[in-house]
């Protein structure tokens, strides 16, 4: 983590005295994490229902709460439900509410009838000196009342204090606590340290870190012991070990305690995702680490079962490794000439790896040639079915053949000599050898047991497999801006484009984690509707429309099998059929403890109806590019308008595909509208009459969208009709087309999404409890929605330094992942990601075709509206 999350006035770092305790916290069997609220992680405000907590605060006690032995608590002195309301926070967070009175469920302790007397006249005469003073707030508490005095002029503070004392101090049966311009009158027994002894002992914590800021934190300090930490916040006198100066600094100190538990928890010896490297060939994909690790593959389709699955399993999980001897300095890892072709480079050393372009269908080859001198150690531990049958390796002649599964698998290793250690379950194949003059050629062949040598020289055949690749690349409109960002972008989203069926999968991977350690682990090697039209949009919107056609041809037979356009579900497999149940491979411990391990997908019978948008849109502008449409893309373009018609009314599970009770999401409704709004400008194109019940649909839905989806008070369009939670997909409210982007809901909107959700280089979906356990990060295409949005209403500025930021999160090699933590600076998600790609490309065409230059709102947004494909 670096400072940069948090802006230099706010907050003056983390000394180093408190970075070395945490280091030692981190390491204790059970950590309990505690933290008073007002002062601590949310500032200060005149308004106390005004008091929101800081979201890098939100973040991390959240992920810390979700870490394996670890616990994490709030501790007001607000009532329990103003707590809850404020913060937000979901239950395995522990909210202890009027100084340890109450306790997540509700009041700890029932009141007499006497004490019950006694608080309401306590609260009557808080009232009446209210009623006498300006700025003096009463709050009442179960158990307590509570009177304000921070919003009291100067001139009467005085007097407000001696009213307090005279009216209410010294009054039998009171336990009195001052703050910071607060002094409480409880009727029973209360303290901060009485409620971190009752969560010590439940949670069975080991060793303790509190935060805070206020004289009432005190008595939770005064408990501490041990190995235990205390961080005041402030100013003031404490028995704290540790000081802070403020509420964004002991942000920054949950961030880093997150980031060191993680490490302590699960080692830090799993390669960032941002740092590997895909190997792809239009049917099969490999994942590769910076030193030539093949450490994922599946066989013999994307969505099958691997073969390598050791960055979700570990090493027993399976791998190919090639490591030069001699401890050879590692250079660097890159694709060779516009192309899928990889290199890794070593001093000496030369690792080139691709997924040979010239095979028949149902067979894979992964090429692997070494160059230089020296001597390299290769390690080759195939474990079909994700490690769960046993896999037996038998030598043969020129190579190895790998036993115990119903998929052949051959390794072509000519000359080299093996050593075979088996172990329980399973045999891996070492080799050391020494490099010649003659580079060492290994072949990889799944689906077939042929061992022969191949037909093609390797410098041919490893030329005929970039060839393609260049051809696509060369064939492309690139803009100016960010030019090689985008060109491996669109070489990413080819890679993920099955040449065979026309679909288009969302990565290549699956269970790669939102959060490490976390349970939001999915599989994403399936094709959802929504995501191959916008990655097929992308490419049209550089030159290449093959992957559109294909796609809406692979449309087409999923419609065949459905019984209306309207129950098309959101994702299906590579041939179009419906996915298996979710299910959990138990057995594999996940990318840095980061369990289950999924395979299949439960959003496959979730609703989600603003799939049919992006394919109007795909089909506009398919129509656009070519001035014409064939038969059955028109009827496509007609079935997503009949989808629209029959149930755009309906709830949904939305874009996110919340696992939760379905709502009125605003982007389901806005991507209802834009799916006719396109329908009609075809028909106009194109010169069919437009039905007058689409231009009526169009307008109906326009109208709910814009009298149900914004909320005044919140100042923007929200996540869904019943909610107030902002949602960065209601961008999409301007970057349809369905309102002007000078109007001043979505320049409000776009404000109050960056306020909320955007933290230093990402944007998160939305920050409102999902019904899921944990956290995630932010993701890369709500990030590039923010761009475009920018763009739109003239922060021309404020897009470029937010798109250098996003561009600064890329992968060595150019790749990116779904999502990005700011809090450690790390990819989270499947790897690599379309939505993240298409997105860079997205915002690239946008400021390529602006040039740099400032104009007014209304003059830029009428420029860009028209001229791109919002």
């Amino acid at each position: 983590m670096t400072d940069s999350m948090t802006p230099p006035s706010e907050g003056t770092g983390v000394p180093d005295e408190i970075r070395r305790l945490l280091v030692s916290l981190s390491r204790t069997p059970h950590l309990l994490v505690a933290s008073d609220y007002d002062g601590t992680m949310a500032p200060i405000v005149s308004d106390p229902s005004q008091a929101r907590p800081i979201a890098e605060s939100m973040t991390a006690i959240r992920r810390l709460a979700g870490l394996p032995q670890t616990s994490a608590a709030v501790i007001s002195g607000r009532s329990l439900r103003d707590l809850a309301v404020l913060s937000r926070l979901p239950e395995e967070v522990h909210l202890v509410g009027s100084h340890g009175l109450e306790f997540d469920a509700g009041f700890s302790a029932g009141l007499t009838p006497e004490q019950r007397r006694l608080l309401a006249n306590v609260t009557n005469g808080a009232r009446e000196i209210a009623d006498q003073i300006d700025g003096v707030q009463v709050e009442e508490k179960p158990a307590s009342t509570a009177v304000h005095f921070r919003n009291v002029a100067d001139i009467d503070r005085d007097r407000a204090q001696r009213m307090i004392e005279d009216k209410l101090v010294g009054v039998p049966g009171l336990q009195v606590t001052h703050g910071k311009a607060v002094v409480e009158f409880a009727v029973i027994e209360m303290d901060k340290g009485y409620a971190l002894d009752k969560l010590r002992h439940q949670t069975g914590a080991s060793a303790v870190i509190f935060l805070g800021d206020d004289v009432t934190d005190e008595k939770g300090f005064a408990r501490l012991r041990g190995p235990d930490v205390g961080i005041k916040v402030g100013a003031g006198e404490t028995l704290a070990g540790c000081r802070i100066d403020s509420p964004h600094t002991a942000a920054q100190v949950l961030a880093m305690l997150v980031g060191m538990r993680q490490n302590w928890l699960f080692g830090n010896k799993a390669i960032p995702i941002e740092r590997h490297s895909l190997l792809a060939n239009g049917r099969g994909h490999a994942l590769m680490t910076p030193r030539a690790r093949v450490t994922w593959q599946c066989h013999p389709q994307v969505d099958s079962a691997a073969i390598f699955a050791d960055v979700v399993g570990g090493e027993s999980a399976g791998h190919f490794s090639i490591v030069p001897g001699n401890s050879a300095a590692f250079l660097g890892q890159r694709y060779l000439d516009d192309s899928m072709v990889l290199e890794t480079r070593y001093a000496g050393v030369s690792i080139v790896d691709y997924l040979a372009g010239d095979t028949e269908p149902g067979r894979t080859d992964l090429v692997r040639v070494i160059n230089g001198s020296g001597t390299v150690r290769i390690e080759f531990a195939p474990r079909p079915e994700f490690g769960q049958i046993p896999a037996r390796i038998q030598r043969q002649q020129d190579g190895l053949r790998v036993f115990g599964t119903n998929e052949a698998i051959v390794l072509r290793s000519p000359g080299v000599i093996w050593d075979l250690v088996d172990d329980a379950q399973h045999t891996t194949a070492i080799a050391d050898v020494a490099l010649g003059d003659a580079p060492l050629i290994l072949e990889l062949r799944c689906g077939t047991d042929d061992l022969t040598r191949h037909a093609t020289d390797e410098p041919t055949r490893r030329a005929l497999t970039a060839k393609p690749w260049q051809d696509f690349l060369d064939a492309l409109t690139l803009p100016e801006v960010a030019r090689g960002a985008v060109a491996r972008s669109a070489l990413t989203l080819k890679a993920l484009c099955n040449n065979e069926t026309g679909a288009i999968i969302a990565a290549a991977t699956t269970s790669l984690p939102e959060s490490i350690g976390g349970v939001r682990n999915w599989d994403y090697r399936y094709c959802w509707i929504r995501d191959a039209s916008m990655t097929a949009s992308a490419l049209v919107d550089l030159g290449s429309i093959s992957e559109a056609e294909a796609f809406l041809h692979w449309l087409v037979g999923v419609l065949h099998n459905t019984a209306g356009p309207e129950w098309l579900h959101p994702l299906y497999t590579i041939h179009g059929n419906h996915l298996t149940p979710e299910a959990s491979i138990e057995e594999l411990s996940g990318y840095a403890g980061s369990r289950p391990v999924r395979i299949g997908n439960a959003a496959n019978t979730q609703l989600q109806l603003d799939v049919f948008g992006p394919v109007a849109v795909l089909i506009r502008q398919v129509a656009e590019h070519k001035g014409a449409l064939t038969a059955e893309q028109l009827e496509v373009l007609g079935d997503m308008v009949l989808a629209v018609e029959r149930r755009w009314h309906e709830p949904d599970h939305g874009i996110w595909e919340i696992r939760d009770e379905p709502r009125n999401h605003v982007y389901s409704r806005v991507q209802g509208w834009l799916t006719v709004d396109c329908a009609i400008a075809v028909n106009t194109q194109l010169g069919v009459e437009v039905p007058e019940a689409w231009v009526k649909l169009r307008d109906e839905i326009r109208a709910d969208v814009l009298s149900r989806g914004y909320n005044e008070e919140v100042g923007s369009f929200t996540a869904s009709y019943e909610q107030t939670d902002v949602d960065a997909s209601a961008l999409w409210v301007g970057l349809s087309g369905m309102l002007d982007p000078s109007d001043q809901r979505f320049v409000s909107t776009v404000a109050e999404i960056e306020r909320q959700l955007r933290s230093g280089p990402t944007v998160y979906r939305y920050r409102f409890d999902d019904g899921l356990p944990g956290t995630e990060g932010g993701f890369h295409i709500c990030t590039t929605w923010l761009i475009e949005s920018m763009l739109l209403i003239g922060r021309l500025g404020d897009a470029r330094e937010l798109f250098d930021a996003l561009l600064d999160t890329v992968g060595p090699t150019g790749l990116m992942a779904e999502q990005w933590d700011p809090v450690n600076e790390r990819s989270l998600g499947n790897h690599p990601q379309a939505y993240s790609h298409l997105g860079v490309i997205r915002c690239a065409r946008l400021f390529d075709q602006l040039g740099g230059r400032h104009k007014p709102v209304g003059t830029l947004a009428s420029e860009l509206v028209g001229r791109v494909d919002l």
